[in-house]
């Protein structure tokens, strides 16, 4: 199984917080490979500080990353144009990212569950 990780994750990971490396070093024992999004990435740069960018391209370099194609973003368009629709906001970039872990067949690995709450996509357990 692939698990895509959300920003909230990755910088749990880069802080040491909430037992996250722990955890993501067993999933992958256990044979699950571990994924990201380019705009996961950016969400990351954006909010980097001195000192961090060696410790923060390591653990990108160890994660495959997905690129914003145009079935994504149609995709993703469609999610946010959905629940749009049935009166609740949802931000574009998380509906990329949800998109992504869809058409890529991913379990999302994220702490704000509220912001993907379409039923296509599969959420990892989270303790």
């Amino acid at each position: 199984m692939r698990l895509l990780l959300d920003t909230t994750v990755l910088i749990d990971v880069l802080c040491s917080r909430k037992g996250r490396r722990e955890l993501l070093a067993e999933v992958v024992r256990a044979g699950h490979a571990l994924t990201t999004t380019t705009l996961n990435i950016a969400e990351l740069y954006a909010g980097i500080r001195p000192g961090e960018e060696t410790k923060t391209e390591a653990v990108l370099q160890s994660l495959e990353s997905f690129d914003v194609t145009g079935a994504t973003a149609r995709l993703a368009g469609m999610l946010k144009n959905t629940w749009a629709r049935r009166g609740r906001t949802l931000a574009l970039v998380d509906m990329i990212v949800a998109a992504t872990a869809i058409e890529h067949d991913c379990m999302l690995v994220t702490d704000n569950r509220k912001d993907f709450p379409m039923q296509e996509l599969r959420l990892y357990p989270l303790p």
